[in-house]
């Protein structure tokens, strides 16, 4: 148990070895300020890249520290699937001249349409501006992103030394908290901030203000707050999958509807929101025969019937994931359960070698997430095949095999591999 535990700690969120990509292309110009300067956006990393994180260097123009760190960032790798968008200066007049506003005296900060609240007068400390969104800095950021959905934000302030807690995802908190050396803490409810208006606009998604120490951050600060960004992108990339389709065309379409017709009494072969996810693990020692009996299409051994037994995902023993069947279809893998489920097996032969199998069980736990996360599923709802009959979904209309299960993966372990699974982050920031 100790030995799972070490596996699955925060430090070891990160997909294993993953091959880093770097690419870009010049800044974007995505809007200017009061003044005319511009305000611009690097990507770094593919524009492929189904994740997206950004950082924002510098809001307030007396609290530039952050903007070393964007710098840094300018020439880091993320990891496959994870793009950077980074924003060196979201107040280039406010930093010419070193004050905390922008020309026209507003703090954008305050200045964002989530309980936004009027008063003051220019140049006043906090003073929101005459609207929400008034300003074309704080118009330029909600733009980039309503455009970039980025699943996680940093934004940069001084000097208080704090992640400042938010709605945003615990898990990826407190790994931003450990990795930037900063503790959580939290302030009062401000109006109009960018991370109250993000977090309540996009749900799931997360944002944060890093407070970083007064004056110019040193070298070695520098770096490791650079770091706790590229550990927040690591926690978030998506899990590698290859594609590996089965032959699955019409004929396999059509035995797969009669079945949910004789079964579940559904016309229709599509896998309409799927609810449950079956982990399994394939009774063999390699990848090889599974492949191949999936593949086939043979009336099962079993049941005697058509479309041949057969599963959504398939995790080798090096903890490569491979898509065999679009999570829309339905597929034959756990009696009761295939009108609602998606099936994910493990090549092995025991639930003590997956679950002791570190490269394979970090690579299921993350694909787990990710269809939770895809999928609206529950904890609760990730289960093992010799847990199907107690799950609320079951249903079978062939009498003798509305007690039919298997002994793959029981509740023991199962209660073992939900518990690991919540230590990763929130589905929806694995979506």
């Amino acid at each position: 148990m100790r030995l799972l535990a070490a596996i699955l700690g925060l430090g070891l969120l990160a997909p294993a070895a993953p091959a880093p990509e770097r690419a870009g292309g010049p800044a974007q110009l995505v809007g200017r300020s009061a003044e005319g300067r511009p305000i611009q956006a690097l990507r770094v990393g593919s524009p492929r890249a189904r994740v997206r994180v950004l950082v924002v260097g510098s809001v307030h123009g007396n609290e530039p520290a952050g903007r070393a760190v964007v710098e840094r960032l300018r020439r880091s790798r993320p990891p496959r699937g994870v793009a950077l968008w980074l924003v060196t200066d979201l107040n280039p007049d406010g930093h010419a001249a070193a004050t905390r506003h922008n020309a026209r005296g507003v703090d954008l900060n305050r200045n964002f349409p989530y309980r936004w609240q009027g008063g003051g007068a220019p140049f006043d400390t906090y003073f929101p501006g005459p609207a929400a969104l008034s300003e074309p800095e704080s118009r330029a950021a909600a733009e980039l992103i309503e455009r970039i959905r980025p699943r996680v934000t940093l934004w940069y302030h001084q000097a208080l030394r704090m992640v400042v807690r938010s709605d945003g995802d615990p898990t990826l908190e407190a790994l931003l908290s450990r990795r930037s050396g900063l503790p959580r803490r939290r302030l009062p409810r401000y109006h109009g901030t960018a991370v109250g208006w993000q977090n309540h606009h996009f749900p799931g998604d997360s944002g944060w203000v890093v407070e970083l120490p007064a004056g110019p951050l040193a070298a070695a600060g520098v770096r490791r707050q650079a770091a706790a960004t590229l550990a927040l992108a690591r926690a978030v990339a998506p899990q590698p999958v290859v594609e590996r389709p089965i032959p699955f065309g019409a004929e396999r379409r059509r035995q797969m509807r009669a079945y949910a017709r004789r079964h579940y009494g559904l016309d229709t072969a599509r896998l309409r929101r799927p609810r449950v996810i079956v982990e399994h693990y394939t009774a063999t020692s390699t990848i090889g025969p599974v492949l191949n009996t999936f593949a086939a299409n043979s009336p099962d051994v079993e049941l005697g019937e058509l479309p041949g037994v057969c599963t959504h995902y398939v995790i080798d023993t090096d903890g490569t994931v491979y898509r065999l069947v679009p999570d829309a279809l339905m597929c034959r893998h756990t009696v009761g359960l295939n009108w609602t489920a998606i099936g994910i097996e493990h090549v092995g032969t025991s639930d003590a070698q997956v679950l002791g199998n570190r490269r394979q069980l970090r690579a299921s736990l993350r694909l787990t997430r990710m269809l939770q996360g895809r999928h609206g599923i529950r904890d609760r709802d990730v289960i093992g095949h010799a847990e199907s009959l107690s799950s609320p979904y079951h249903r079978e209309r062939v009498a003798r095999l509305r007690s039919q299960t298997h002994g793959d993966l029981g509740r023991a372990s199962m209660d073992r591999y939900r518990r690991a699974l919540r230590r990763l982050p929130a589905p929806a920031s694995m979506r």
